[in-house]
């Protein structure tokens, strides 16, 4: 294993408090999600960061190097058990070159989606009518979260969604709309798509880089990986305050996209969370750059 004679070499008291620093930073969002389950409370924002992202809150616990840090000391053989870490001369150290094919495919098909992201323009005019669209024309037993209301009669939101424009480039919102709201839709992403439509502006775009950075572990540095959940928990906040739920007995005031001054506030929003996205998604692509050099 070459890269590992460069490698950044950390003392086991280095790595060990580098590990107890992510977990600390990490159990803020993990605690708080696993009691509330333990009680089988179900919580409509901060839930979907553990469940429609399937990344187990123990894993985000975890904390991993990422290439170019060897770890000494007899603790460091902890990290053998994964297949992808070696024992080197420097220290037991992830290997890059253990990276199976079919990941490695996955590896280059990111990078190249995650670098046209950063010279494809951004576009800010969804306004978050993605989750408008996921309930428009439902009967009320339909509604994904109908424990909580809705803002509007059934009515009044599906006139909001008709009398706005459509725009949603993002295949995993997209797919979501029901069955009328479909064909209202500017775009008709599918899966195959993704690569050609996924832009910088999208707030599902850049919640993602969430999910990108975990499909890397191990490999992904445990503290890139808490950086993208951060943001992505800050997105899920703004999308569901932009949502017909209301949600103010969770304290999430309501964006009202359905007024202008609302557009205005969420688009503020998405810009100041295109912005957070770019080093990270830099990062991403510099992670991909070294995956694939083995």
């Amino acid at each position: 294993m070459t890269p590992t004679l460069t490698a950044t070499i950390l003392t086991e008291s280095q790595w060990r408090a580098r590990a107890a620093v992510h977990e600390s930073r990490v159990r803020r969002w993990t605690d708080p999600h696993q009691e509330r389950a333990a009680r089988g409370e179900k919580h409509p924002v901060l839930d979907f960061l553990f469940t429609y992202y399937a990344f187990r809150p123990a894993w985000l616990r975890r904390w991993h190097p990422g290439p170019d840090l060897a770890l000494a000391g007899d603790g460091a053989r902890e990290f053998l058990r994964w297949p992808e870490y070696r024992e080197t001369p420097a220290g037991v150290a992830v290997d890059p070159a253990a990276l199976p094919a079919h990941r490695r495919e996955f590896v280059a098909w990111l990078r190249a989606m995650l670098a046209a992201m950063q010279t494809r323009p951004a576009f800010f005019g969804c306004f978050g009518l993605h989750e408008w669209a996921m309930v428009y024309r439902q009967t009320p037993d339909e509604v994904r979260h109908n424990a909580w209301p809705l803002r509007f009669a059934p009515a009044e939101l599906a006139r909001v969604v008709e009398s706005l424009p459509i725009t949603c480039t993002h295949f995993d919102a997209f797919r979501f709309f029901t069955a009328p709201a479909r064909p209202l839709n500017k775009h008709q992403p599918t899966r195959a798509d993704t690569a050609q439509l996924e832009q910088r502006g999208c707030l599902h775009a850049n919640m993602d880089l969430y999910k990108w950075a975990f499909k890397l572990a191990p490999f992904a540095p445990a503290e890139l990986i808490a950086d993208c959940f951060a943001l992505a928990r800050d997105i899920r906040e703004v999308d569901m305050r932009a949502s017909p739920y209301d949600l103010q007995r969770l304290g999430f005031a309501p964006i009202a996209i359905e007024t202008a001054a609302g557009r205005a506030e969420y688009e503020a929003q998405q810009r100041e969370f295109s912005t957070r996205g770019e080093p990270l998604r830099t990062r991403l692509v510099a992670l991909c750059d070294r995956l694939l050099a083995g």
